[in-house]
């Protein structure tokens, strides 16, 4: 089976929900606006990764069944094995009312665990390291000829793909006649 992606506000929600005994996703602890809440939602479900069931009292509902049966929401075995915890941890019964306190308790970073980044190949990203690499390093001006990109975008790149993203350490220094020259002195 193919392994699910998931989105940093997918983590936290799947996190707080595989967290409480009885799976339950409701109430949601990741700030969500507007309709965002709905999209998340119905994403993860067509994904299979969370289901609606018929909500008994004293569990958050999340919306009706044409009936009229409130219904709510459960992790399913997926959710688990997207998180990478172990299959046997999942609830086999259906939901039990939670305490308020077990309901609103934030999310626990105990099962989320990103795997580090790969740079990915053949793309611009790829040559932006490469440049990089360089024992010259590159500066903004090079970057931009070489990739065609404008300047705020190489500098995006740089602080977000690079430094945040791959957790590379890049360099900068300010070298006269080229201007701040970008190195990136550690292995990829």
């Amino acid at each position: 089976m193919a392994q699910i992606q998931l989105s940093d506000t997918q983590s936290v929600i799947l996190s707080a929900a595989c967290a409480r005994d009885s799976g339950l996703v409701l109430p949601i602890t990741a700030s969500l606006k507007g309709g965002a809440v709905d999209v998340v939602l119905t994403s993860m479900i067509k994904k299979g990764l969370i289901e609606a069931i018929p909500a008994e009292a004293g569990v958050p509902v999340w919306r009706e069944d044409e009936d009229g049966t409130p219904l709510t929401l459960v992790a399913t075995a997926a959710a688990y094995m997207a998180l990478g915890i172990a299959a046997d941890t999942a609830p086999e019964e259906e939901p039990a009312a939670e305490s308020a306190n077990e309901a609103e308790s934030p999310p626990t970073d105990a099962h989320v665990s990103k795997p580090a980044r790969k740079p990915r190949e053949g793309t611009k990203q790829e040559a932006l390291i490469a440049m990089l690499k360089r024992p010259e390093g590159s500066s903004i001006a090079e970057i931009t000829a070489e990739l065609g990109w404008l300047a705020h975008t190489a500098r995006g790149a740089i602080a977000g793909a690079l430094k945040k993203k791959l957790g590379l350490d890049v360099t900068s220094e300010k070298i006269e006649g080229r201007g701040r020259v970008y190195k990136l002195d550690s292995p990829v």
